[in-house]
């Protein structure tokens, strides 16, 4: 099963929008996505990202909501290992 996560955007590096590369937090994870896919995306918007990609901009109550549903999902997974 593939997933795509959100993530804010905290810096840009590159000038071409096919070969910006952005440094994205996901929590206490920052990686490095690519975003030839949203040239409009800038530092401190909140991104869906799916295999390496920033495919969409989202809101960040959005995002807090994404968040808050894997919280959940893995209360879940730990509540049913523990049972």
């Amino acid at each position: 099963m593939c997933l795509a996560v959100p993530g804010k955007v905290l810096s840009i590096e590159g000038a071409e929008p096919i070969l910006r590369i952005g440094k994205v937090q996901f929590g206490g994870i920052v990686k490095e996505v690519h975003l030839a896919y949203l040239p409009e995306a800038k530092v401190g918007d909140y991104v869906i990202v799916h295999v390496g990609f920033a495919i969409s901009i989202v809101d960040e109550k959005e995002a807090a909501r994404v968040f808050e549903y894997l919280k959940e999902m893995e209360d879940l997974r730990e509540s049913e290992e523990a049972g």
